[in-house]
């Protein structure tokens, strides 16, 4: 069915319809019933023309209430389908391609609260032909609705992070390789451990190599460990960090920049599974699960023989794209409570955004990411002269068109900030970069808090250009 051609205007059909029944007399109500999770059976033109008993219970509804009612009126309080708001729609994909679709999706029960749910549409024909979207809820329980990696937690409601999420799930239970791409604090070590939580490894190890600052005399040591007498100095055995990780997840984070002969050293032990410690005769085996990230173009690095083509598809089993923070504008004050609360705790006081704050904060493009929201939140905290952070309080690396526009439409509301480096985006080295070293003093930390980046991505810039 063309959904472009389809007429879109919603008949006034609120009214409850008689019991459905297909051209067989069959009683669709009853054959609903049967299945164990909440579902309704949904027409063309977004109609729910049918609700089982499961439904009816999970949101305290009578089945007239909903029949006759478009779904997303229902489930998203919207006026308009959720794909006119950029969200994957199980209808749209069922109409036009006949097949099951399998989204994640925020619902709205009846008390008005939000949950993350899955939605599983299946393709229902009558006798007649007709399709029906036969739409399977999944209410998902609290903890894959908030999912806490460590003291942070993955928080959005954009469609761009439902999507990116639900793909996460999916890929997180398999036990396939799977690769990260993502700008430069997107939280791809937090999209990791959340894949772990959502695999089978769950209760095992979840081990992180940061691969950027892994000397290559190192890397052997590190990697698979050692047996004592390996080298001068060595008094001991050691285990390495893929041993460590057996039964678990290996996390390779910014695996673009390991050395051509790491990556090969790292090859044999993926393909394999086997190695030996260093200084050790016996070849040991771990069953390690890896995810790895990177910012980079691998593929393009292949091509000029910067990364190993034959690693590269040992790692990209799967590849997922996280969404920088300027695409999920929407997620940006849930992230800052998230973060304040965290810095809370941390510093021992309480702090909440006045609405002027939260605005100058959806202008902003963000180049550093949640990385860069954190920092700039930390400043601010630190300045607030109390619980409230005012937009005066805000101290931002860039200024972007977006942020000008609303400074020009609220004048006072917020103070000049100026521009103390050039903005960074995507992992990009600023032209300024040895001008600021040389302002702090060759202080990595303090230069990485300025543009907004990590201080191992400082490290990555020098020691690019040594």
């Amino acid at each position: 069915m063309d959904m472009q051609n389809r007429d879109r205007t919603t008949p006034d059909v609120h009214k409850p319809t008689q019991k459905h029944k297909s051209a067989t007399g069959l009683d669709v109500q009853s054959v609903l019933n049967i299945q164990q999770n909440p579902m309704v059976l949904i027409d063309d033109q977004y109609r729910i023309i049918a609700a089982n008993q499961a439904y009816q219970e999970a949101y305290g509804v009578q089945s007239d209430e909903v029949i006759g009612r478009c779904c997303h009126e229902i489930s998203h309080h919207s006026p308009v389908p959720c794909h006119m708001r950029g969200e994957d729609c199980p209808h749209q994909a069922v109409f036009t391609t006949g097949e099951a679709h399998d989204v994640r999706h925020i619902h709205y029960d009846h008390q008005n609260h939000a949950e993350h749910v899955r939605i599983r549409g299946h393709a229902i024909k009558d006798q007649d032909g007709n399709t029906y979207l036969g739409e399977e809820i999944i209410r998902l329980p609290h903890q894959e609705e908030d999912i806490t990696c460590g003291d942070m937690r993955m928080v959005g409601r954009s469609p761009a992070f439902m999507k990116c999420l639900h793909h996460i799930e999916m890929a997180g239970r398999t036990d396939a390789s799977i690769l990260l791409y993502g700008e430069s604090g997107v939280g791809k070590e937090l999209a990791a451990s959340a894949l772990h939580q959502f695999s089978a490894r769950a209760s095992e190890a979840f081990i992180t190599v940061d691969c950027a600052s892994l000397p290559e005399t190192l890397f052997e040591s590190e990697i698979l460990g050692h047996e004592r007498g390996a080298f001068t100095g060595c008094l001991g055995r050691k285990r390495g960090l893929y041993e460590m990780a057996d039964r678990g997840t290996l996390f390779l984070d910014e695996v673009g920049e390991l050395p051509l002969s790491m990556q090969a050293k790292l090859l044999r032990v993926l393909e394999t599974g086997t190695f030996r410690r260093l200084g050790g005769s016996e070849t040991l085996h771990a069953d390690v699960r890896i995810i790895a990230a990177t910012n980079r173009n691998l593929l393009e690095m292949a091509g000029q023989r910067q990364f190993r083509e034959d690693l590269y598809y040992r790692l990209a089993a799967i590849t997922i794209d996280l969404p920088p923070l300027r695409d999920r504008r929407d997620d940006i004050a849930g992230i800052a409570a998230v973060l304040l609360e965290r810095i809370g705790k941390s510093w021992g006081g309480q702090w909440t955004l006045s609405k002027d704050a939260e605005r100058c904060l959806f202008a902003y493009d963000f180049p550093g990411n949640v990385r860069e929201l954190r920092n700039i939140l930390q400043k601010a905290a630190a300045l607030a002269d109390g619980p409230v952070i005012q937009a005066n309080h805000l101290n931002f690396t860039g200024v972007i068109p977006a942020f000008e526009a609303h400074a020009a439409a609220s004048p006072g509301a917020v103070r000049d900030f100026g521009t103390t480096a050039s903005v960074t985006r995507g992992g990009a080295q600023p032209d300024d970069l040895e001008a600021l070293l040389r302002q702090y003093q060759g202080n990595r930390r303090r230069v990485a808090e300025t543009l907004g980046v990590s201080e191992r991505t400082v490290y990555r810039w020098l020691r690019r250009d040594a």
